[in-house]
């Protein structure tokens, strides 16, 4: 039987800044058409993926990104996090979100809009 080749493709690659990870959770997030997350931000680093659907990120400060079904995104601790919505107003949108915890910390914190 010969072995087949397995690909590996590249979705992200992000150097994590002063991380001592201790605990992975692993939550997956389903959205409703074009419904918003408003501002937050998270005290550990969060990286994800988009499994159905298309979302708009904005980290304050930097320009938004779409994000299509199967794109990796990243949210950096403590960053105030301006935009995560569902980029659609007649589709749902799913994402798994893994949030890279140093002992017992909170997921999110909400922030007032602007």
């Amino acid at each position: 039987m010969s072995q087949k080749t397995i690909f590996r493709k590249p979705l992200l690659s992000v150097a994590l800044e002063r991380a001592n990870v201790t605990s992975v959770e692993v939550r997956e997030i389903a959205f409703e058409a074009g419904q918003e997350t408003g501002r937050h931000l998270h005290p550990c680093p969060v990286v994800g993926h988009i499994v159905e659907g298309t979302a708009i990120i904005q980290v304050e400060g930097r320009d938004p990104q779409h994000l299509e079904t199967g794109a990796a995104f990243y949210e950096p601790a403590g960053r105030v996090i301006a935009r995560f919505d569902n980029a659609s107003s007649t589709k749902p949108m799913k994402f798994v979100a893994y949030y890279l915890l140093n002992g017992e910390q909170e997921l999110i914190q909400m922030l007032p809009a602007r």
